[in-house]
């Protein structure tokens, strides 16, 4: 296989795992890196080092730093993200395989290959997080935000610079996303049933009292009142 298909293939699953995880970043990282001419992109993202994309996405990146490092703010982001990092990994991913070569078959099927990627990284973060989140100190959250931040800078730059090690670890990680999903569903699933037996038991009001127990009530109270009487006479 040519080098140039094994890199353009190494982009495609790069830009599809990183947008999972921090789009904004993994956009910066692509326009800065083409536009100085570290690597030269596939015609179709060759859009992403116009500097009024660069900007923007160097913007929402600060955004996101900062909501990304914030407990609970980081699960509302993430929630409102499915709809953005997951489409635009799959258009990213597309993108790239104008790098093999121009065809609309190749084109869908990258970007289903990318969707379902960043699907993966995007929910395996998003999970990881509401786990962390039940943690009451605020230095995990940053200590994982900023590891994902090297991550996606890191994983990138070597996509493009060593695709063969990164195709290798992208199968490492797939190998334990598949082992680590069920148990974050597991784990969510548990902390979410908690959460709902603790509210069912703050909002329950206690049983009510029935004619039938105030009756009960009066005729005990009178057979007490009589016995002292008895007791007194």
């Amino acid at each position: 296989m040519q080098a140039d298909t094994i890199q353009a293939i190494s982009l495609m699953l790069g830009a599809a795992w990183a947008s999972g995880i921090n789009l904004y970043a993994a956009i910066v990282m692509l326009g800065l890196m083409g536009s100085s001419g570290q690597v030269s992109l596939p015609p179709e993202l060759e859009v992403l080092t116009n500097p009024m994309v660069i900007g923007a996405a160097g913007l929402m990146y600060l955004v996101e730093f900062f909501a990304d490092k914030t407990p609970g703010v980081d699960t509302a982001w993430d929630a409102i993200h499915t709809f953005i990092r997951i489409p635009a990994g799959a258009l990213l991913a597309a993108g790239a395989s104008s790098g093999i070569a121009v065809d609309p078959g190749l084109q869908l099927a990258a970007g289903l290959v990318g969707g379902t990627l960043s699907a993966s990284s995007h929910f395996s973060k998003a999970g990881t997080r509401i786990l962390i989140n039940t943690s009451p100190e605020p230095v995990s959250n940053w200590a994982a935000s900023i590891t994902e931040d090297i991550a996606v800078i890191g994983g990138l730059w070597t996509a493009l610079h060593y695709p063969w090690v990164f195709i290798a670890l992208l199968v490492v990680f797939l190998l334990l996303l598949a082992w680590l999903l069920p148990k974050l569903w597991r784990a969510i699933s548990s902390l979410f049933r908690r959460i709902g037996r603790w509210f069912g038991n703050r909002n329950q009001a206690p049983p009510a009292a029935t004619p039938d127990n105030k009756s009960d009530d009066v005729l005990r109270s009178l057979y007490h009142k009589a016995g002292q009487d008895k007791t007194d006479g």
